[in-house]
């Protein structure tokens, strides 16, 4: 996979969605705290929309706004299982350890958080695309789309959008005054970045897979 050609083609459709469009800019920044309308807003760029969508069918992008919160709900539960269990465990056993145990439990839920994103992503874009709940848990069709497009490049291309956001959103936010707010403004374009380029490297794998129960 060519990454960067994806981080192109990625950047290059931010600037599509948003460069010049200060009212659309301005109505998405609205859409991130009336959160399920972004979430909506993503799922049409995980549809693969190309140019990017226009904001419209308020009533369907909440909707499947709502949907996407509710995969990402229940691939969440095992993190906090896991952080209730090791802490939970270590306070009945040994109350003076509890800070070793927060250290532990925090280190097995980043491990798990991974290992979950690492479904996670190609459930919400099977949400997006065949507009089915059932096919964001079609555990068989996301791991197979995982080896179309090869589990190294995909752990790699995973890493690098994490890696690449991350030090971005810190660079930004360690502009005096102003950065958190600048860092809050430019949530739209993260989300935009983000979502197109999981799409590119999901597509990467070619023909998708549906149930066929």
């Amino acid at each position: 996979m060519n990454y960067s050609r994806t981080f192109e083609d990625s950047l290059e459709y931010v600037k599509e969605a948003l460069w010049g469009k200060w009212v659309k800019w301005l109505l998405l920044i609205v859409c991130v705290i009336i959160f399920p309308l972004f979430f909506g807003y993503v799922m049409e760029i995980l549809r693969g929309k190309k140019p990017a969508p226009e904001l419209e069918n308020w009533g369907k992008l909440f909707i499947d706004g709502l949907k996407f919160l509710l995969v990402v709900v229940v691939y969440s539960i095992p993190i906090f299982v896991i952080l209730w269990i090791i802490v939970g465990a270590t306070f009945l056993l040994d109350p003076s350890a509890i800070l070793g145990g927060m250290i532990l439990a925090t280190f097995s839920a980043f491990i798990v958080a991974f290992l979950v994103l690492i479904i996670a992503s190609i459930a919400l874009i099977r949400l997006s695309r065949f507009e089915s709940l059932k096919e964001a848990f079609n555990f068989k069709a996301i791991l197979e789309q995982i080896r179309r497009i090869g589990w190294v490049s995909y752990l790699v291309g995973l890493l690098l959008i994490y890696l690449v956001l991350g030090v971005i959103n810190f660079i930004v936010n360690q502009i005096p005054f102003v950065g958190g707010i600048l860092n809050f403004v430019l949530n739209p374009a993260y989300g935009i970045f983000f979502a197109r380029y999981i799409t590119l490297l999901y597509e990467s794998g070619g023909q998708e897979m549906v149930s066929k129960t």
